[in-house]
């Protein structure tokens, strides 16, 4: 994801043609969202993705929601620090919150932070909320003019005044009011610059400035993921395990299962004996005294039912 592109491999912030790309890109997505009625809610680097060829996927929407005759809606939900001013304050909202978690998203691929809080910064909720609300983000020289303006625009606080939103009775068409916006020139300005060119970009024709290396992987360690590092430390007592050795450990692999199902091997591994009793071969105090000719053919059976290849 692109939080791990920008604080593992390039800490500091994006070159600002690289942030021009993404946020392009990330516009087109919100777009096409706003287009169909949807606002997305939870824009931030973690769940932007780059693919095979450099290109933004944006994922997860299960904070997604679908405006019902494009009216506001209410619900206080999102990722702290994220979140519009008028999410935090429970007020009705609509497609402008998204472009608020693209200022947001523009500011840290540039700066290499969050506008409201430092990275790892030990912050309560309530501090955070606080600042979106009252404070004023500030700009380093990181930031170009265009850059500048821009982020100030989608970082605005009042939704009515907010850069994507200012088109009146057609706010779900606020994309084409931040495509005219300077952010989005390109070339030189002693020859001119010239704007996106954005069907192109829709149709996916330009190159990224960034294609990843596919004998890479551009991630943390499964084992250590540092959202998930708040719960190291936790002991389970014996209530605990007894109460977790309940459910499935994961042991098993999904391919395996599916595998077990397909060729109904799992009928082989499911016969009782009338009083109850697992099947001789699968107790493992038969495998102890010895194996028959019976529990042989019976495995045999077994595996060939296992692996054979149906027609």
């Amino acid at each position: 994801d692109l939080k791990f592109h920008l604080y593992n491999l390039i800490p500091g912030g994006f070159e600002e043609k690289r942030v021009q790309f993404y946020a392009a890109e990330i516009t087109l997505g919100l777009q096409h969202l706003h287009k169909e009625h949807i606002i997305y809610r939870d824009l931030k680097p973690e769940n932007i993705l780059l693919d095979d060829y450099g290109h933004v996927r944006i994922s997860d929407l299960g904070l997604a929601v679908e405006l019902r005759d494009n009216e506001p809606i209410k619900g206080c939900v999102g990722t702290v620090g994220y979140m519009a001013p008028e999410v935090i304050k429970n007020e009705r909202y609509s497609y402008g919150v998204d472009w608020w978690g693209l200022g947001c998203l523009i500011y840290e691929m540039i700066e290499g932070k969050a506008p409201f809080r430092q990275r790892k910064e030990k912050i309560k909720r309530e501090e955070v909320e606080r600042r979106v609300r009252e404070d004023q983000e500030k700009y380093s020289d990181k930031f170009s003019e265009s850059a500048r303006t821009i982020c100030r625009g989608l970082l605005h606080k009042e939704p009515g005044l907010r850069l994507g939103c200012r088109r009146v009775g057609k706010q779900e068409e606020g994309a084409e009011e931040l495509k005219s916006h300077p952010f989005f020139l390109q070339g030189d300005v002693n020859r001119g610059r010239e704007p996106v060119p954005w069907k192109k970009m829709e149709a996916g024709k330009l190159t990224p400035p960034f294609c990843p290396d596919p004998r890479a992987v551009y991630a943390k360690d499964v084992l250590d993921i540092e959202q998930f590092s708040t719960v190291k430390g936790v002991r389970l007592d014996a209530t605990d395990n007894q109460f977790y050795g309940k459910f499935s450990t994961g042991s098993v692999s999904i391919p395996w299962q599916n595998e077990m199902i397909e060729t109904e091997c799992f009928r082989e591994l499911n016969v009782m004996e009338e009083n109850g009793e697992l099947v001789s071969d699968l107790r493992n105090d038969s495998i102890k005294g010895g194996k028959n000719k019976s529990e042989s053919n019976n495995k045999f059976r077994f595996l060939a039912q296992l692996f054979k290849r149906k027609a």
